[in-house]
């Protein structure tokens, strides 16, 4: 193994950190890139995601064994065959595997306990698939006002029933701030925060914090449709 290879649980958790956020960055906002680069007529391609932050759909490393564990292999052979949003939750989920195979081949020399420390500030972050699928939205709240004119306050649920938007909720409800707290931004990829604002997308369903797409308290009050900058983007085309 190379000496600049991440040793420490913080190293390594950092190399995870960079490289998840590369690739749910490839799968959510540069989605359109991505989906272009996975042409089912090219070789059998990986996604990969680099401790950088940047990400590539290339073919896999030639060296056997590598030097790194390798990502699921011709993602894009299946491209074309599947409907848009499942190809993306099941490259999320490869990528999720691959992450986690990365960090223990790097984890692979701690001690029982620094395995056990590593995992859970990995799991304290949502999984690539959560990220791209959406999963775990705010549960309804029946308290939240109903004579609100805000079109953020309420926004329809994969079930299609409401669902509230975490920052206009009644705060009085203390118990409901764990359940708040499996919303994940579909920018960033962060946790739920009831100190922060968040708006969530009319088209894809998907919550933001209002500063990851620039768009403030005031300023939502005057959307009566909002669509995320993903969505926007796939508009123009």
């Amino acid at each position: 193994m190379a000496s600049s290879s991440p040793r420490t649980v913080e190293e390594i958790f950092k190399d995870y950190d960079s490289r998840r956020s590369a690739i749910v960055r490839a799968l959510t906002y540069d989605v359109d890139d991505f989906y272009s680069q996975c042409d089912p007529d090219k070789e059998n391609l990986c996604l990969y995601g680099y401790p950088n932050e940047a990400w590539e759909v290339a073919l896999p490393a030639e060296e056997v064994p590598s030097e790194l564990p390798e990502p699921a292999l011709g993602i894009n052979f299946a491209r074309d065959g599947m409907n848009r949003k499942d190809w993306l939750s099941l490259v999320a989920v490869h990528s999720d595997c691959w992450l986690l195979s990365v960090a223990f081949y790097f984890g692979a020399r701690l001690n029982r306990n620094e395995r056990k420390r590593l995992f859970s500030m990995m799991n304290d972050l949502p999984t690539v698939f959560e990220v791209v699928s959406g999963r775990k939205p705010v549960k309804e709240k029946s308290t939240l006002e109903s004579g609100s004119k805000s079109q953020n306050s309420t926004k329809r649920s994969i079930d299609g029933q409401p669902r509230s938007n975490p920052k206009l909720a009644d705060e009085s409800y203390e118990d409901d701030e764990e359940e708040q707290g499996d919303t994940f931004c579909g920018s960033c990829g962060g946790g739920y925060n009831s100190d922060e604002f968040w708006i969530g997308c009319d088209n894809c369903e998907r919550w933001y914090h209002g500063k990851c797409v620039k768009i403030t308290p005031a300023k939502a009050e005057m959307i009566k449709v909002y669509k995320c900058p993903s969505c926007q983007k796939k508009a123009r085309q």
